[in-house]
Formats: C-alpha cells, sequence, structure tokens
C-alpha cells in the first residue's frame, strides 16, 4: 500500500510527510492524559554528543508537559531549546497484580527552561529532599508535544 491510499476506518494512517494521523474515532483516553495518572516519567535528550535519560515529575498544563527536575546536573540547561523526549508509564502496577493493562506514553517536542507560577509550583507536590547526596534545587522545563507514541500491554 503506498502512503497516499486510506486504510480501513478506525486504523492509522502514516502520511508522506512521516507524521501519524487518526483516522477513526478519537480514543476514550487520550496519551497526554495518561501522564495524569503517574507522577514521573523520564527526559532524554542528548548532552555533549551522548545519549542521556533523567527523571523528572511532570504536570500538565495547557496541553504541554511541565517537568521539574534536579538543576544540580545540568540537564535542564541541555535541553533547553532542543527537541527532547519525555515518556512515562503504570508498569509499576504490574508489580500490583491487580491485573489490570499497562501502557506507556512518549512525547517528543521541543523544551525551554521556564519559571512556573506559585499555583503550578503547588501542583508539583513536595519535592525531594536530596538527589544523590546533594540537595535538591528545582529546575523546570515546558515540552510541548509535536509527536506522540503510546503503546498498551492487554491482560
Amino acid at each position: 500500500m503506498s502512503f497516499d491510499e486510506l486504510p480501513a476506518a478506525g486504523t492509522i494512517r502514516r502520511a508522506p510527510t512521516g507524521t501519524i494521523e487518526r483516522t477513526g474515532p478519537i480514543r476514550r483516553v487520550e496519551p497526554i492524559e495518561l501522564l495524569r495518572r503517574v507522577p514521573y516519567g523520564r527526559l532524554a535528550t542528548s548532552m555533549r554528543a551522548l545519549p542521556f535519560l533523567t527523571v523528572a515529575r511532570h504536570i500538565v498544563c495547557d496541553g504541554r508537559i511541565l517537568l521539574r527536575m534536579h538543576s544540580g546536573f545540568g540537564h535542564h540547561e541541555a535541553c533547553d531549546g532542543s527537541v527532547v523526549a519525555y515518556g512515562a508509564d503504570n508498569y509499576n502496577d504490574a508489580a500490583s497484580g491487580d491485573g489490570g493493562d499497562l501502557w506507556s506514553v512518549q512525547f517528543t517536542g521541543p523544551a525551554e527552561i521556564v519559571h512556573p507560577c506559585p499555583e503550578e509550583e503547588r501542583l508539583f507536590g513536595a519535592a525531594p529532599v536530596s538527589v544523590n547526596g546533594e540537595p535538591f534545587a528545582p529546575a523546570y522545563l515546558r515540552v510541548d508535544p509535536h509527536f506522540v507514541t503510546e503503546h498498551t500491554l492487554k491482560f
């Protein structure tokens, strides 16, 4: 099948530009809403030409992802103005043995350093006391998701 042919209704087709378009009905739960179900995820980009992955606390505001991370490693500076990937999942739920479905979402888009308003800071909740033995110093990034990947494991 060529990229220009439409598949059956309710499926996903790859457009000529390489983006993914939904041709069926909107899902019950959109991927960005899944982020509200877990507090932490992983931020990925490169720093000095080497890939890195770091943990971050997230909230969703106005369709964008706001991240809080430790500033001591400089990861926020490496991400500022760059395209990053941010992913989260509920894989820890498998340990609880409740038999529910598992999911993973990844958002890719540009990131920028921001200074959240007091209301947004409160939404993050309590911050860690320390990171690798040094006092936690928050840094904030906003990710504007342009591409989304979602995977589900049905049980």
